[in-house]
């Protein structure tokens, strides 16, 4: 029961870097980058996704087309206002953004970013064997039994963070080759 709930919360902290990590653009155009843009909709905050939909006609482009049209200048002022470092051109029925090639300098930044993303992962995979272990104390089992458990449980840890390194590493592959 332990073991499974453990795998479980580890798996979700995996599919939260891998989430972490497309949010983390590598000179092509994705449309999840713009997944935490909100704009400001008839007063209220919505999110950019919810006014527009977005597709890549090219390799490094966007193009943004909202179900409202009065809604375009409010759409580029929240991408200007997201500190993306993208420059969106309106068209009066659509927006296009190219997507920058990225600067030596600021591809290493963003190894850097992801590094330290693969990190929290890592000490959130810590903490739930810390948990995990305190769990298996718990149960008072006999002491050999105890440890049998604490090894999975550090096994388990093992694993997880060889999985993190890959798609660290995997990452940092994409964000250096140009």
């Amino acid at each position: 029961m332990i073991m499974l709930e453990l795998t479980e919360k580890m798996d979700k902290a995996i599919e939260a870097l891998e989430k972490r990590f497309t949010t983390v653009r590598a000179g092509r155009a994705n449309p999840s980058s713009l997944d935490g843009i909100m704009v400001e909709y008839y007063g209220s905050m919505t999110p950019l996704k919810q006014l527009a939909t977005i597709s890549v006609p090219e390799a490094r482009q966007l193009l943004i087309k909202p179900f409202d049209k009065s809604c375009l200048s409010a759409i580029e002022k929240a991408i200007l206002a997201s500190n993306l470092g993208y420059n969106p051109g309106n068209d009066g029925e659509t927006i296009r953004i190219v997507i920058p090639e990225l600067t030596e300098e600021r591809r290493r930044e963003l190894a850097k970013q992801v590094k330290a993303m693969a990190e929290d992962a890592k000490v959130t995979v810590r903490n739930l064997r810390r948990e995990g272990i305190e769990d298996v104390e718990k149960l008072e089992l006999p002491e050999d039994q105890e440890k049998g458990m604490e090894k999975d449980i550090q096994d388990m840890v093992n694993e997880y963070n060889k999985k993190i390194e890959a798609l660290t590493k995997e990452k940092e592959q994409e964000l250096l080759t140009v």
